[in-house]
């Protein structure tokens, strides 16, 4: 539990906060890959406290946006975990740059593991936040694991749906989605004989002219001083190529009307992928718990104002969801 190399100074995208003591932590996942954190807990506590795992965006690490959501969230009152996925970042796993939709969702439940047998931490107050595409992985995760009380899904993505159909479901078609698994079964043996593996290039730079707005807005976030980030995957290199493979044939969300627990779906007004919050939230209202899930539309408010934008991320709000839920 402690081979990983973790970085000993303050190296996020955002201010250290003087109401908060920061520290690190490594814990694993059922499939042995070690994962690097850092928790927050607000100065001065003593004894349990609620608990909350942050991850995401899709393609970003800790000291990015989830780093930012933890330590706002102490601030309010919780001891807060943000983590690096499995093959990203400062955690574990090799190859790097691989996404899954069934490591991912571990992590999350993995995080409750640590979180449960904390000292610190209620065991039974213990809720997750999942950003962007970890949104998605977040439902998907309290789907499988009633251990998590309360679940934020904060700009999400449902990863399946748009590496399976597109953007706006655009290529949702079998001829579409067979031409996709071709080229990338080609470029599984093009890595096997090179012994690595193709990345896709991470966020476009330089951004064409006619690039849609959210390009531009994810150039702004993760190409710029505002977000970048050394150990970021999309602030660099990008994903491995054929984690889309996973994404399409092994679909999240198939069984989020089945959550029990409490859901809160909160999105930009103006965001390109709001249409995934509220196909989610469409299949949250009709199961089997519909009057403890919500969806929260930000107004005015793009995808990535939700990473970063204080003035945006609507903190009082989902504080309260978890002072209520936990």
């Amino acid at each position: 539990m402690t081979n990983l190399e973790r970085t000993p100074v303050w190296d996020k995208t955002f201010p250290q906060s003087d109401k908060v003591e920061h520290s690190k932590a490594v814990f694993h996942n059922r499939y042995g890959i070690e994962l690097a954190a850092d928790v927050y807990k607000p100065k001065g506590t003593h004894g349990r406290l609620a608990a909350i795992a942050v991850s995401g965006p899709f393609g970003a690490v800790k000291e990015q946006a989830s780093g930012l959501y933890a330590q706002t969230l102490a601030e309010r009152g919780f001891l807060t975990l943000a983590f690096d996925p499995s093959f990203t970042g400062e955690s574990g796993g090799s190859p790097r740059a691989v996404a899954s939709p069934d490591i991912n969702t571990e992590d999350f439940s993995a995080a409750v593991d640590y979180l449960a047998n904390r000292s610190d931490v209620y065991p039974d107050a213990i809720g997750i936040v999942g950003i962007c595409g970890f949104g998605g992985m977040a439902l998907n995760a309290a789907t499988n694991d009633p251990r998590i009380k309360a679940t934020v899904a904060s700009t999400m993505y449902n990863m399946s749906r748009v590496s399976a159909n597109g953007y706006f479901d655009a290529d949702d078609s079998p001829e579409k989605r067979n031409a996709t698994r071709a080229a990338l079964a080609k470029q599984r043996t093009e890595d096997y004989a090179n012994g690595d593996y193709a990345r896709t290039g991470g966020v476009v730079d330089p951004v064409p002219d006619d690039a849609p707005q959210f390009v531009k807005d994810y150039h702004a976030y993760y190409k710029t001083p505002r977000g970048y980030h050394a150990r970021s995957v999309n602030s660099n290199d990008g994903w491995n190529m054929t984690s889309a493979l996973s994404f399409m044939n092994m679909p999240l969300l198939s069984y989020i009307d089945e959550i029990e627990s409490p859901a809160l779906l909160v999105h930009g007004e103006k965001a390109h992928s709001l249409y995934f919050s509220k196909s989610a939230y469409e299949a949250l209202e009709h199961g089997v718990n519909p009057s403890n899930k919500k969806l929260l539309i930000v107004p005015g408010a793009n995808h990535t104002d939700l990473y970063d934008n204080l003035d945006k991320i609507p903190f009082d709000a989902i504080e309260q969801f978890f002072e209520k839920n936990l």
